[in-house]
């Protein structure tokens, strides 16, 4: 079976009508898949998968390019997105403050300053990439602003996280795609290495303004055991700090646009944004898939799954599971069934599910609220990525709206 990265979705349904575990040879040599929605918030759920193991696919190829590959590996082999328990519960305690909504009460009126300014600065009545424009560049200066890193170039570490990002999200990478994520991940490391070595020469910049300085904090308190733990978790936290909020934006704006009246439903009625939100990340998951290896044999459906097994849990299928939601290949911005699994369940669960609402509750309030209708203005190009489902590009324009949806879109916190 061939996944296609624009468009996973007949795949998915072909798999569920087969039945509950297949095989396929397409994920990193062979794994096992889930695509029913029960499995997959089980497998997210159980202790028996390992999160740890996963580090391994990083690695599956010959010995020569696995010694290539190593700083890489050593890197994020420490990060959060890959431990279990009892270190993976340490460091999530340690990173609970920078993901408390007090850290985040001018976060909102920056989003929307910036998404104005990017949209004033348009030519009048031409069309624009609403990627480049608003999804890719917004989210970065957030995370930037959030990690401390005030005069870090944007571009950059998009750039560097976009090929980490297409090596981690190809499900047979090869050693060009590695090297070329470990290129941006150094590069990533270097810029918090000196990031920390100044502040480490000024002690009263290690206090907790910031992400950065939280976790200064904890390494300072030893609840952080190694520098290298320490930079670990600020690439992972830089890198997968804008990659979801960017494809939530640009999935969910070509949602709506491609159903007829959804963006007249929503200027119509601004109480249902945080709905609304939900339900884009059920259609059109920024992250389509997670990876487990098996660390203890257990069965599941009649199948026997050995130690040391990779297995997949298809996030994208489960959210279109036809047994849990009714017209699972419909946007329906109102709905009201089962939660999706976007940002996974269990301990591994995301945690920054809510500053990702804020954000894009920031910029979708901040475009109904201007009253313009935008619509499509060109063919939109995939990424490409099977596991970072989004947008290359997403060409826009925009007409202005009736008078009578020129309603303030909500302030629901989350």
């Amino acid at each position: 079976m061939m996944f296609s990265a624009a468009d996973p979705y007949p795949a998915y349904a072909s798999l569920q009508a087969q039945g509950r575990v297949q095989y396929s040879e397409e994920f990193f040599g062979g794994a096992w898949l889930l695509s029913h929605y029960d499995d997959v918030a089980a497998a997210l759920k159980d202790e028996r998968l390992s999160a740890r193991r996963t580090g391994g696919w990083l690695l599956d190829t010959d010995e020569s390019a696995r010694e290539k590959l190593a700083p890489f590996q050593r890197l994020f082999a420490r990060a959060l997105l890959f431990l279990d328990a009892p270190d993976h519960t340490r460091l999530r305690r340690v990173l609970a403050p920078a993901f408390h909504p007090s850290a985040w009460q001018a976060l909102s009126q920056h989003i929307r300053d910036d998404v104005h300014a990017a949209l004033d600065a348009l030519p009048a009545g031409q069309p624009f990439d609403f990627m480049q424009t608003i999804a890719r560049p917004i989210p970065a200066r957030v995370i930037a602003r959030l990690m401390g890193l005030q005069d870090i170039q944007t571009d950059d570490f998009v750039s560097w996280s976009d090929d980490i990002a297409a090596f981690i999200g190809h499900p047979s990478p090869d050693l060009t795609l590695g090297l070329r994520a470990q290129r941006g991940a150094l590069a990533l490391a270097a810029v918090f290495q000196r990031e920390l070595r100044r502040r480490r020469q000024r002690p009263q910049a290690t206090q907790p303004a910031d992400w950065t300085g939280i976790l200064l904090q904890a390494e300072a308190q030893g609840h952080i055991r190694s520098t290298e733990e320490l930079l670990a978790q600020c690439v992972m936290l830089l890198f997968a700090g804008h990659e979801t909020t960017r494809h939530l934006l640009g999935n969910g704006m070509h949602a709506v646009l491609k159903q007829p009246g959804a963006w007249a439903q929503m200027q119509n009625e601004p109480e249902l944004l945080p709905q609304a939100m939900r339900e884009m990340l059920r259609f059109d998951s920024p992250v389509q898939y997670t990876g487990r290896r098996v660390a203890q044999a257990f069965s599941m459906h009649g199948h026997a799954f050995q130690r040391g097994e990779l297995v997949i849990p298809l996030v994208g299928a489960a959210n279109r599971d036809p047994k849990v939601y009714t017209d699972p290949h419909t946007l329906h911005l109102s709905r009201r069934q089962a939660p999706h699994l976007s940002f996974g369940t269990g301990p591994h669960a995301c945690i920054g599910a809510a500053l990702t609402y804020l954000e894009a509750q920031a910029v979708w309030s901040t475009l109904l609220q201007r009253g313009q209708q935008p619509h499509l203005a060109g063919a939109a190009k995939p990424s490409g990525n099977l596991l970072y489902r989004g947008w290359e590009t997403l060409p826009l324009s925009f007409s202005k709206s009736s008078a009578e949806h020129l309603t303030s879109a909500p302030q629901t916190s989350y």
